[in-house]
């Protein structure tokens, strides 16, 4: 029997529809009733994970506790940064799907041994530790275009997904491939919302992806 999944969504709430559907899409499915059941929690109202880190692990281990309540059995969140509060998540007691350690084993089976990372200083961090456990070395943006990325990733946020912020996050993923990278992940959830594989001269694994065809795995 199907299993129930449970979603802490909402970091942010286009990128929690977005992986939402691919849920969906990525089912295989003749009608209603071979689809995943999911309940969803899309709070946007989770604390800063770079600026309030412990109400943010606070707030995301009630969430896992109210999903559970409500009858999910697997829990997954398509937020990167916020697996730094995984242990917070898990204390609820269910399965968590773990999205970095995915991802990276996702990397490693491109073939590449160098792969640029495409996320937040935070989960910059915890890629760094999930790309070493693949034996992969990690190539990450400079400072310079860390900013840059974060500025396009809050651009997204606040719903900016235009051509310009298109071509910024191309030229993001180009610049880490000339540096050495023989892949990319996309390391932050907005990125899928901006970037594909046609724009990118080396496999790019979308980590909104890789976790749905988990959470579609583990649910089936």
């Amino acid at each position: 029997m199907a299993r129930v999944l449970g979603v802490l969504g909402g970091m942010g709430p286009a990128a929690t529809t977005a992986f939402l559907a691919r849920v969906q899409a990525l089912t295989p499915a003749t009608g209603d009733e071979d689809h995943i059941r999911v309940i969803a929690d899309i709070n946007p109202q989770v604390p800063n994970r770079h600026t309030q880190p412990e109400a943010a692990g606070r707030t995301l281990g009630e969430m896992a506790r109210a999903l559970k309540a409500a009858g999910a059995q697997v829990l997954a969140m398509p937020c990167n940064t916020a697996h730094a509060h995984a242990g917070a998540i898990r204390a609820a007691g269910l399965p968590f799907i773990d999205m970095i350690a995915e991802t990276a084993k996702a990397a490693g089976a491109t073939g590449a041994r160098r792969v640029g990372v495409l996320a937040t200083p935070g989960a910059a961090l915890l890629y760094a530790e999930a790309l070493a456990a693949e034996g992969l070395e990690m190539v990450a943006p400079s400072p310079a275009e860390r900013e840059r990325f974060m500025q396009v990733v809050f651009g997204v946020k606040a719903g900016d997904v235009g051509p310009d912020q298109r071509a910024a996050m191309r030229d993001l993923a180009q610049a880490l491939i000339a540096a050495g990278a023989e892949a990319v992940i996309g390391g932050c959830t907005e990125v899928p919302l901006l970037l594909d594989q046609g724009d990118v001269d080396a496999p790019l694994i979308d980590s909104a992806e890789v976790l749905a065809r988990a959470c579609v795995a583990a649910c089936r």
